[in-house]
């Protein structure tokens, strides 16, 4: 995918990280219905990969191992709610582009996938229609979008609270090596809901500071996921994902968003990529991926 880099370019590309929940805690639910949550959550260097250009007429390509299950949404992919949202928004300047998604993150895994496409679109669309909107804009039109797209546009560590739309950046959090799983086996985000036995749990009470890698992990390892109990009730291959990954050497294991996805920290990032392929060996049918998280300060 070429990429000029440029404002106005006439071709660009945008990674869309996969996002890791390191903690989730369900602290209440609005009378609308949505839950309100309190999250840790950092992004991978893994993640899908989606290309813009200049066109005669809109067009919308899909490749990578999960880009067959996109395949029959149709209008609903997110990517292109975006760019109809975003050229609504900024009008003349948004000519007919040319999309490539490359989809190498598992569909609906609790790690974002959807979300991040739609907000490395808004990324890229900005850039190669040479287009700007005010801060507080593009916010709500991310939240349109969906309550995890606000997060996936910054795609940094942060602590996420509300529905997903208050943002605080956690410049202290470290980068970790780590290896995704997931069983490839869907699970109901409203069901998981529907199972929490409580939905008014103890808020996540974070004092970052200058923390070291092994104090950070602590502090992960005493927050909690509420979502991963009822999962694990759903999708039994959650548990059996995870004791694998703390088979092969994860300081600290969990299950990300609503899951499937699960991580396991590793101490380095060549253990990562030997446990992502013995555990891709042992289960060539699941997916598995060592990655590096980013740092709060990069």
């Amino acid at each position: 995918m070429p990429d000029e880099g440029l404002t106005g370019a006439s071709s660009v590309s945008e990674e869309a990280r996969a996002k890791i929940n390191l903690a989730l805690h369900v602290t209440g639910q609005r009378p609308d219905g949505y839950h309100l949550l309190d999250m840790l959550v950092t992004f991978a260097d893994h993640g899908d990969r989606l290309g813009f250009a200049r066109s005669p007429a809109d067009e919308f390509f899909l490749s990578g191992r999960f880009g067959e299950v996109l395949a029959g949404d149709g209008g609903t992919n997110l990517v292109l709610q975006a760019r109809d949202l975003l050229r609504e928004a900024i009008g003349a300047l948004a000519f007919p582009v040319r999309i490539h998604l490359e989809k190498n993150l598992p569909v609906a895994s609790g790690i974002g996938g959807g979300s991040a496409d739609a907000a490395a679109t808004l990324r890229g669309l900005m850039r190669l229609w040479g287009a700007t909107l005010p801060e507080e804009a593009l916010a709500a039109l991310a939240l349109k979008l969906g309550a995890d797209v606000p997060m996936c546009l910054a795609s940094r560590p942060l602590i996420a609270r509300g529905i997903g739309e208050e943002l605080e950046p956690v410049p202290e959090l470290p980068a970790f090596a780590m290896v995704l799983a997931n069983p490839l086996k869907g699970v109901s985000t409203p069901e998981v809901f529907r199972r929490l036995a409580e939905k008014n749990n103890p808020a996540l009470r974070l004092a970052p500071s200058r923390l070291q890698t092994a104090d950070w992990l602590a502090v992960i390892a005493a927050a909690r996921n509420d979502l991963e109990p009822p999962a694990r009730e759903l999708v039994p291959e959650i548990s059996e994902i995870s004791a694998m990954l703390q088979a092969k050497g994860a300081l600290l294991t969990r299950m990300s968003g609503s899951g499937a996805t699960c991580f396991g920290i590793f101490a380095s990032m060549t253990a990562a990529e030997d446990a992502a392929a013995a555990l891709h060996d042992a289960r060539p049918d699941w997916y598995f991926q060592a990655t590096e998280t980013v740092s709060g300060g990069a």
